[in-house]
């Protein structure tokens, strides 16, 4: 019985928070028609970092768009916490995107006029779960996780660069969504935040069981995901050497 247990959580383990079949997009029409992706597969798997890298053009932010559920592919099916989204309404995506998903953007898209605490508790807002009271907790608490809890009331503005991207990774973790999408994540910052950024959405993957997939020319930090994947034309390559810009 103990066995069959072990099993039973080892498979729990690898069920897939996100996977795609056979994902293609085309750009445009006619002669200047291009074929953007070409038939893509991917699996995501819960409390993994996952980088994609490649050349510029080759289709790793269209693929992370159409993921993240802010565009349509044109052929493929794609399935979020368990749920089909190839042919689901605009209202149910919305509705999976707000509570399955968070996004990092290289910039942070904060509102200025409003503090630390009240950008993270923008998307729980939408959501419309938790009480005004919850959303404030929950949104102390992240940025404590984030290590800015003695800036809650610090306009957006009042941030430094580093601090603002802190504050949108705790805003990506608002409603505890299954997967986080990062484009970029830190390619507005120097080194020292770029670092500080990147091992932040890594420890709070592996700690809070998100899958994150992250879309990045900075090398260094590619190798450092637990799973990295290079794209080509519209493709994953396999067993080759990611081809990165810097």
């Amino acid at each position: 019985m103990e066995l069959e247990e072990k099993e039973e959580l080892e498979q729990q383990e690898v069920t897939p928070v996100l996977r795609c079949s056979n994902i293609h997009k085309y750009l445009g029409k006619g002669e200047s028609q291009v074929h953007v992706l070409r038939g893509v597969e991917l699996q995501l798997n819960p409390g993994l970092m996952y980088s994609i890298v490649g050349p510029s053009g080759c289709g790793k932010s269209t693929l992370m768009y159409l993921l993240g559920l802010l565009d349509r592919q044109d052929d493929g099916d794609i399935w979020i916490a368990g749920q089909d989204m190839a042919k689901a309404s605009d209202e149910a995506r919305t509705d999976v995107r707000n509570s399955s998903i968070g996004f990092v953007f290289q910039f942070h898209f904060l509102l200025s006029e409003f503090s630390a605490l009240e950008n993270i508790m923008l998307p729980m807002r939408k959501l419309e779960k938790l009480s005004e009271s919850e959303m404030r907790d929950r949104a102390q608490m992240l940025l404590e996780e984030v290590g800015l809890g003695n800036k809650a009331h610090r306009l957006a503005n009042q941030l430094s660069g580093g601090e603002q991207q802190r504050v949108a990774v705790a805003r990506a973790l608002a409603n505890e969504p299954a997967v986080i999408f990062a484009d970029e994540p830190t390619g507005n910052l120097d080194v020292r935040n770029s670092t500080m950024v990147f091992d932040l959405l890594r420890k709070l993957c592996h700690e809070h069981g998100q899958a994150v997939l992250m879309v990045t020319h900075n090398q260094n930090l590619a190798k450092l995901c637990d799973v990295t994947l290079s794209m080509q034309d519209g493709e994953f390559v396999e067993n080759s050497t990611a081809v990165i810009e810097e």
